[in-house]
């Protein structure tokens, strides 16, 4: 049995250890926030929190949670209100919206770690979020203007 936290709250997990936390966090606990994209940790859109680290939950297995905390983008902060997810919506960073979750959550593990960090750790960082609609620089900008309040 695998003992966990998601978002706060003590789960236990009887099934395959070697499931990605990405589908026990959709698809058995229901939380849609964290996205599908690649498959292979190549585009972000599945990152999650481990232990306050930044993992992408498509190839982090739920065996590597067992003891520790999973935040996902809705335990991030329920009201939206993460200077994060408070600079997203004043740089107006969203087109589609389907990465956001996975940048959020990279960019909050980055201020948590670093609040101060150059534009070189923003850019280095952030790099292994893929933004389809190709809004990079609200992306920076985001993170810059969070940083001020982290």
């Amino acid at each position: 049995m695998i003992s966990l936290k998601i978002n706060g709250v003590r789960r236990q997990f009887n099934g395959d250890p070697n499931m990605p936390l990405l589908w026990y966090v959709r698809d058995e606990l229901g939380l849609t926030g964290t996205k599908f994209g690649c498959g292979m940790a190549l585009c972000g859109a599945c990152t999650v929190h481990l232990d306050g680290k930044a993992v992408r939950g498509c190839v982090t297995p739920v065996s590597a949670a067992h003891g520790k905390g999973v935040t996902t983008i809705e335990g991030l902060d329920p009201k939206g209100n993460h200077p994060v997810q408070r600079a997203w919506r004043a740089h107006n960073v969203p087109q589609c919206g389907y990465c956001q979750s996975g940048q959020i959550m990279q960019a909050a593990a980055l201020l948590a770690e670093n609040p101060d960090p150059s534009d070189q750790q923003i850019i280095g960082v952030m790099a292994g979020n893929i933004c389809r609609c190709g809004t990079y620089q609200r992306i920076f900008a985001a993170v810059r203007a969070a940083a001020q309040e982290v």
